[in-house]
């Protein structure tokens, strides 16, 4: 148990029958007028709704024990993910829906954190950022300037993002795993 003073992003409460609730952000308010409250901002683990919730301060919350592991994606078993722990070795089988958009990143040998609560893998937390190697893009046509610059191009995982003109069929590019967004060219 823990009250709402003592709430941090990414802490993990227990709300509404047992639900998993990752706090995103929160705010302490004290008006001038009443008591003080709590207004945060939260992200069910397992659906990833996101919804705002406000509680009065020094509320008891419950917070769930989620275990934060390093692993490495190893490969896919049939429609699973499975990740290895890099301390342990033990092998882990992550359903494809608790890996979420996770998966149009990884790579055999990718490092990832898997959060666990219970035994069970509840999210696939990435780097902010990984490098991909380009799989197909069309040459950019010099003076197509209607698609603002960018064109598809079919990264090695098989997912497709919008690169510059300029990007060849090859080029290893980072990619922004929040937003699925070209962050640059990789040198070397």
């Amino acid at each position: 148990m823990a009250t709402t003073n003592d709430l941090k992003n990414g802490m993990v409460l227990k709300l509404d029958s047992g639900q998993l609730w990752s706090v995103v952000e929160f705010q302490h308010v004290k008006p001038g007028k009443g008591g003080a409250f709590v207004r945060t901002k939260l992200k069910n683990v397992l659906s990833g709704k996101v919804v705002d919730k406000t509680f009065n301060a020094g509320t008891k919350v419950e917070t769930a024990t989620v275990d934060r592991r390093d692993m490495q994606f190893s490969y896919k078993d049939g429609e699973y993910f499975v990740f290895m722990d890099m301390e342990t070795y033990d092998q882990l089988h992550v359903d494809p829906a608790v890996v979420g958009d996770a998966a149009n990143y990884l790579l055999e040998g990718f490092e990832a954190t898997v959060a666990i609560h219970e035994g069970n893998p509840l999210f696939v937390e990435l780097p902010a950022a990984v490098e991909l190697t380009v799989a197909h893009t069309e040459p950019g046509l010099q003076g197509d300037r209607s698609t603002g610059g960018t064109k598809p191009a079919t990264l090695e995982t098989d997912f497709e993002i919008q690169v510059p003109l300029f990007i060849t069929t090859g080029e290893k590019i980072k990619v922004d795993t929040r937003s699925g967004d070209y962050l640059g060219r990789v040198s070397g």
